[in-house]
């Protein structure tokens, strides 16, 4: 599994979030991280950010 060069700050930034709604998510999703800087790995940051994709078109209609 390799690596994305994003952290879990740079998600919250993207969809401008406050950090903790990410730790949140990683959290139930079972992505293990230590700190707002964690590289996330690839598969995981897809899922992260599909979820909030996701749910940004919930919103969008």
């Amino acid at each position: 599994m390799g690596f994305a060069d994003i952290s879990i700050q740079e998600i919250a930034e993207d969809f401008n979030l406050h950090v903790n709604e990410v730790f949140r998510l990683c959290d139930q999703m079972k992505i293990s991280y230590k700190h707002s800087q964690t590289r996330l790995a690839l598969e995981d940051a897809k899922a992260i950010m599909s979820h909030l994709l996701a749910q940004q078109q919930k919103f969008d209609f």
